[in-house]
Formats: C-alpha cells, sequence, structure tokens
C-alpha cells in the first residue's frame, strides 16, 4: 500500500489484491492496513488509486508491475514460500507482457536470477524495502537508502522513481547485481534481530543476577559505536520481517561455515523461553496478555514475540486472558479475548505486556514487562 501511495503522486496507480474487501477500501479512499501516515492521507482525502481483483482489469496498460506480496517461511521447506510472486508474474505476462516487473517482496539469495532464466525475461528485478511496521509511508516517503538490484540502465531509472516520490534530499542509491541486493536485505534484518536478541540476553542476564538492566544498557550504549538505539528490551524480536529473514538466511548458509546466524535464530527461542520461565515461577492463576501487536502502532500480530510465550504458557496449562482490541472475534487460538479494559485489569493476576502503556498504570505491580524506555 505503501508504494503505491508514494508513486501515485507522480503516476497512474492501479492496484490489485486478492481481497475483495480491501479493494472495496481502497476505491473507497479507505486504508486496508493500519498505519499512521496511511490514516492521515485518508483524512486527508489523498488517496485516489485504482483497484481491483481482477488481473486482466488491474494490470491492463501496466509499464512497471510492483509486487509486494507477502512470501512467509515455510517450516517444512526451511525456505520462504515465493508462491504469490509467481502467480502475479505469470499474471504480468498473460495481461501486461510488455511491462517491466520489480519485486519487492524479500526473497532467497539467488531468485532473482532463477525468475529470469524460468520466464526467459530480463526485466525481472528487485529492490528491497526497509520499512517499519506501523510507519510504512513514513519510511517511504523517507527513505534511509535507495537499493536497486541493477546496475544498468533500468536500475537508474527505477532508482529515479522512488527518489521522485521522496520527501527528502540526498538519499544514498546503491545499484547492484539482483543476487546481492537479495543477500543485503537479509543481512540488514539479520544484523537487526542479532542487536535485539544482544540486548535481550543482556537483559535476561541482569534479571537473574538482581542488576539493574536500564544502567547497563545505558553504560554500554554510551559507547558510539555502540549507540542508543534499537536497545530497548522485549519478549523476542518478532513481527513480519525478522524472524522470517534471518531463517532464510540461515538456510542460504548452506555448505557455508557459521556461528553467528544459528545463535542469532536460537536466541531467541531461549529469550522466549526465559520470559515463559519468568511468569510460572511466580505461579499464577489467570495471566493477563496485554496486546498482541509488536508495536503499538501496528494493527499486526503476524509472528508476533509474545505469541510464542503464549504459546509456552499454555504448554504449561496456565490460563490464559487477551486484551486486544485490534481483535474483533471473542478468542484467540482457543483464549478468552476481551475488549473490556476495566475488567482485563481486574481479573488478571499477572499480566505480561511486550511494551509498556500508561492504561496499565493503576495495575503496575502486577505488570511483567522488560520494557525499559515505553518505545518500538
Amino acid at each position: 500500500m505503501a508504494n503505491a501511495l508514494v508513486l501515485s503522486k507522480h503516476h497512474e496507480i492501479s492496484v490489485l489484491d486478492i481481497s475483495a474487501k480491501r479493494v472495496k477500501m481502497i476505491i473507497e479512499g479507505q486504508s486496508p492496513v493500519g498505519d499512521m501516515g496511511i490514516d492521515k492521507w485518508v483524512k486527508e482525502g489523498r488517496i485516489k488509486i485504482f483497484a481491483d481483483i481482477d488481473p486482466k482489469m488491474a494490470l491492463r496498460g501496466a509499464e512497471l508491475v510492483i509486487i509486494a506480496t507477502p512470501t512467509d517461511y515455510d517450516t517444512e521447506k526451511n525456505f520462504f514460500d515465493t508462491s504469490s510472486i509467481e502467480d502475479v508474474i505469470e499474471e504480468s505476462i498473460e495481461y501486461a507482457p510488455s511491462a517491466d516487473i520489480l519485486i519487492r517482496s524479500t526473497i532467497p539469495v539467488g531468485y532473482t536470477l532463477r525468475l529470469r532464466e524460468k520466464y526467459g525475461r530480463e526485466n525481472i528485478y528487485f529492490a528491497p524495502e526497509f520499512l517499519r511496521e506501523g510507519s510504512a509511508l513514513h519510511d517511504s516517503l523517507n527513505p534511509s537508502r535507495i537499493i536497486i538490484g541493477d546496475r544498468g540502465i533500468a536500475g537508474k531509472k527505477l532508482a529515479n522513481l522512488f527518489l521522485e516520490a521522496a520527501e527528502i534530499e540526498n538519499i544514498p542509491v546503491l545499484l547492484t547485481n539482483p543476487t546481492e541486493a537479495e543477500a543485503i536485505k537479509l543481512f540488514a534484518n539479520t544484523y537487526l534481530a542479532l542487536r535485539v536478541a544482544y540486548f535481550n540476553e543482556l537483559d535476561s542476564y541482569a534479571e537473574i543476577r538482581g542488576l539493574s538492566t536500564k544502567d547497563i544498557i545505558t553504560g554500554v550504549s554510551m559507547d558510539p559505536r555502540i549507540g542508543d538505539f534499537y536497545n530497548n528490551p522485549s519478549f523476542g524480536y518478532g513481527g513480519y520481517c525478522l524472524p522470517k529473514d534471518s531463517k532464510q538466511l540461515l538456510a542460504n548458509y548452506r555448505d557455508v561455515p557459521q556461528n553467528i546466524i544459528t545463535a542469532i535464530v536460537e536466541a531467541n527461542r531461549t529469550r522466549k523461553e526465559h520470559i515463559a520461565s519468568e511468569i510460572i515461577a511466580r505461579n499464577p492463576g489467570l495471566v493477563g496478555i496485554y496486546r498482541l501487536t509488536m508495536k503499538t502502532a501496528s494493527d499486526n500480530y503476524r509472528q508476533s514475540a509474545v505469541l510464542d510465550v503464549m504459546e509456552l504458557l499454555c504448554g504449561e496449562g496456565v490460563p490464559l486472558l487477551i486484551y486486544e482490541p485490534t481483535c474483533k472475534n471473542q478468542s484467540f487460538q482457543g483464549h478468552e479475548v476481551t475488549h473490556n479494559l476495566e475488567s482485563f485489569l481486574n481479573r488478571a493476576d499477572i499480566i505480561i505486556a511486550n511494551r509498556w502503556s500508561e492504561e496499565l498504570a493503576e495495575v503496575e505491580s502486577k505488570v511483567y514487562t522488560r520494557d525499559l524506555y515505553g518505545r518500538d
């Protein structure tokens, strides 16, 4: 959605989606995703793009097809599920045969070249995007860098497409071969996962030893080489990107010696087990789960770290009560969901919160969180 909106500033945009509900919302000028920037554009009436579930209608006359479909990690195959990308490519070849194809979904290393060989087309490109959940539009308008997996004229043309849509100047641009561009995305996200895992393990050490996590992190972060950012402890790295991208990078390391990448993936599991054990040790009667979402500005809880903590607690027979305003159902994974905050706060013996909220202030004594700074 963010890609469509930023490019609509200078170009006519048509969106293809498999959800009739989302298509209807787009046509009516509404946002189908939770994003502060997009919500603002909705209020200002700035969503003016065409959308359809029919590929023939949506792709008709397209000069460029941008693919940003989800590529979930398949645990059985140890690889991204890229079937949705190939579905769109085949539809593009049928309904927009002369269009260039740009993949923005995260993909395995070497995938673009395999697609070119499979479909006999050289005009399939890859450009990684670096967007945060809940801030995708802002990050698209203010990109930290633009990386295009093509060193030629096509790469420059694609880079200029995103440069003209940006609201800032002097954006670093890097043109690489497609395989290097794919690797950049996976290594960047895995490094971020490493940083999250590092500060989480620092927190686990301090918690068990009775030390001040905040003092230690403050002192460590005073080193300018480390910096005071991305250092807030959590229940584990989660969200849509970091867990699957780190696992995919590990899969790409087959036959390549390594220790760190495996440790990053395993550290996340260890952290969640630690969080669950700390809760279980308190012998709670009913554990309240305050929010399923990873970030306060997001409505997405796919791969949220708290889901794995819940599974561990459930495996030990601990009853759970969930407070999640964005979940419209009365239950989630067999657990009761309440939308009444006051009732939730009163009923739970212990409340676990991946991120602190002032809504919890009146029952702070029974809140378990590792959030030190009140930020994502």
